[in-house]
């Protein structure tokens, strides 16, 4: 298994809601970078994400600076563009997993629904949240609409998620690879870093390498098992 650490053990052992990043984590890509791509404007755009992900970079500026790149790409090529991202290896192996525990599962994106109701539908997820690519006469205006558009965004939304599903934080369970998924890691019972940036990974209670999420499973089964007496 291509399990490097845990930074800390976790006090609790249930956990119903299991919340993951998309960009990186349930898809092998980042949507904007990808759909930069066929904006031809994929050079600056990636090394803003990469900026906005280490946490160089303050996150609603860079998310403004990307979906700016974006302007004027015609709609039916950022459709065809974000069908050809495909999933993390070992996501649906994950989610059946966790679906086989009893777990709920949710998605918590600052991508855009344009591969985000693909991935939920894909996956059988019981929520998604993501942003919204505005378009107008056929291509795409640079602005989005969405509940995830700047800094710590994700943490209010995992607040409404608490609420909705009435499970208590120490019993969410946390996937992500960014800087913006730090927020949820100091709401979350337990966190994993997957595939992450150092500076995310020095936030979270476990790490996980590599790019397949098979790789997650014996961590959920060692943190889900009571401590030996």
């Amino acid at each position: 298994m291509n399990f490097s650490h845990y930074n800390k053990k976790p006090a609790n052992h249930s956990f119903k809601l299991f919340v993951f990043d998309m960009d990186s984590t349930l898809i092998d890509a980042e949507v904007i970078d990808e759909l930069a791509k066929a904006a031809g404007t994929d050079e600056e755009v990636s090394r803003i994400t990469e900026a906005a992900m280490n946490g160089e970079m303050d996150y609603t500026k860079s998310f403004q600076m990307r979906v700016r790149a974006l302007k004027d790409l015609p709609y039916e090529k950022a459709l065809e563009q974000a069908g050809k991202i495909q999933l993390m290896p070992g996501a649906a192996e994950l989610t059946e997993y966790i679906r086989g525990i009893g777990g709920k599962t949710a998605m918590i994106t600052c991508g855009f629904s344009i591969t985000a109701d693909s991935v939920k539908e894909q996956l059988n997820l019981d929520y998604a949240y993501s942003n919204e690519l505005i378009v107008k006469d056929g291509v795409l205006t640079g602005d989005a609409i969405g509940p995830l558009m700047v800094t710590n965004a994700k943490a209010a939304v995992l607040d409404e998620l608490v609420k909705i599903t009435g499970i208590p934080y120490e019993e969410c369970l946390v996937v992500g690879d960014g800087a913006n998924d730090i927020c949820l890691f100091e709401k979350a019972g337990f966190s994993i870093a997957f595939n992450a940036k150092p500076r995310v990974q020095e936030k979270a209670h476990a790490v996980v390498s590599g790019k397949d999420l098979r790789n997650v499973i014996p961590v959920l089964e060692s943190v889900m098992a009571p401590p030996e007496s």
